[in-house]
């Protein structure tokens, strides 16, 4: 299921409503979508304990062919198809990218920019735009 910028599995969708449902009682002058018993947003050591005991518990080690997930794998993974299915004009590609870099939390658009460097089909794409510039169509 895609509903907005995440695809999820109809289950995970059916849980995260749930979540979001309790969510809204919780009385909390935080305003992040997931929060501890305290009320308060995790920690990144909580949440990197906690996505290793998944990791082990699931059977999943990293070999020197295929290394262990890491946590930031799952928000590059997201950042790149992000931009990959971006319109191709340059003022969507321009919200696309401001719209991408406030959701990652970056205070600047440039920390953003390398996402772009990132696959084959990003390089192309941009090699193709620049070309069409170039010649003097519209990118």
């Amino acid at each position: 299921m895609h509903l907005g910028l995440v695809p999820l599995h109809p289950t995970a969708w059916s849980a995260l409503n749930r979540y979001l449902r309790v969510r809204q009682r919780v009385k909390t002058k935080d305003d992040h979508v997931f929060i501890s018993r305290r009320g308060t947003k995790f920690s990144y050591p909580t949440v990197a304990e906690t996505f290793h005991a998944l990791l082990e518990a699931a059977g999943i080690d990293g070999h020197p062919t295929s290394p262990r997930p890491r946590l930031h794998d799952f928000r590059h993974r997201f950042a790149v198809k992000a931009l990959e299915a971006c319109p191709d004009s340059r003022e969507h590609v321009a919200r696309h990218m401001l719209a991408l870099s406030t959701y990652l939390g970056h205070t600047r658009l440039e920390s953003t920019y390398w996402y772009l460097e990132t696959t084959p089909q990003l390089m192309a794409d941009i090699v193709s735009a620049c070309e069409t510039f170039r010649q003097g169509g519209k990118s």
